[in-house]
């Protein structure tokens, strides 16, 4: 391969789900760039390949190899860049080499693959056109609160990763928070003891009271239509009429809207308010 860096995605947990472009690029480049060399290693040796050289890349030593590595790339050697599972850069070792290929001219080239994010997306079924990657829930209590309380603003679903030993503190902390939330937890994506638990927050946050086993990825869905109540309709009303409509107008407009009686949300808002 002549492209000097070969981002690629490796499997979430299944071997089988490496890529035919994945493979080649491990065969072939000068190094291949992993942030366990020891993980890396276990699929070389499912595809019987013999890297040409081993390279960590991980968080704690990112900022140090880009700058050894950057005048090999500049050079025009080809490196493949790895991470333990997923896409590197995407809450993975990997970004900070990027950025810098990008800024020398580098050319950057990336071999797409496997994803948690969108596998539990879709296994979750409440998948939308759009959604939010929240990588790692917060670890503080009050950031996780802080962080459920402002889901429920969100019009579409979002996804997160967290820790096996924190599941049931987020289950719990989302479940006080909205209760009723349709919510997927997806645990060990691809493997042999794949799991997908779906169900309200609360119903989870008692299905998993305890430290659970494995990798695990959360689906929260959008949050439920609220149903227009005939109090809406009333200040609706009101506040057309404050804005200078005729009230018998305002009504009429209001009550098509929502499906409520014209003459009942009429007298409805000549009562004072509460």
């Amino acid at each position: 391969m002549s492209l000097p860096l070969l981002v690629c995605a490796t499997p979430i947990g299944n071997l089988g789900d490496v890529t035919l472009r994945v493979l080649a690029a491990l065969r072939e480049a000068d190094a291949v760039l992993c942030e366990d060399t020891r993980r890396t290693q276990v699929l070389l040796d499912r595809y019987e390949i013999r890297a040409r050289a081993l390279v960590s890349v991980h968080r704690h030593n990112e900022a140090r190899r880009v700058r050894e590595l950057m005048p090999r790339l500049a050079a025009g050697e080809t490196q493949a860049l790895v991470s333990d599972a997923g896409l590197p850069g995407v809450n993975d070792p990997g970004s900070r080499l990027v950025e810098a290929a990008i800024a020398a001219g580098v050319e950057v080239t990336v071999l797409p693959g496997a994803s948690a994010v969108e596998t539990a997306l879709v296994a979750s079924g409440l998948s939308s056109a759009q959604y939010r990657f929240l990588g790692y829930l917060p670890r503080r209590a009050a950031e996780l609160q802080a962080l459920w309380e402002e889901a429920q603003t969100w019009p579409y679903a979002a996804v997160g990763f967290e820790s096996p030993r924190r599941l049931s503190a987020s289950l719990t902390a989302l479940a006080r928070a909205d209760p009723d939330r349709q919510v997927a937890v997806c645990r060990e994506l691809t493997k042999r003891y794949e799991e997908v638990t779906r169900g309200t927050a609360a119903e989870l946050a008692a299905r998993f009271p305890e430290t659970v086993k494995g990798e695990v990825t959360i689906v929260i869905g959008r949050p439920a239509d609220r149903a227009v109540t005939l109090d809406d309709a009333v200040v609706a009303v009101r506040e057309l009429v404050a804005a200078g409509a005729a009230r018998r107008a305002s009504a009429d407009v209001v009550a098509r809207l929502v499906g409520a009686s014209r003459n009942d949300l009429y007298r409805a808002s000549l009562a004072p308010p509460d």
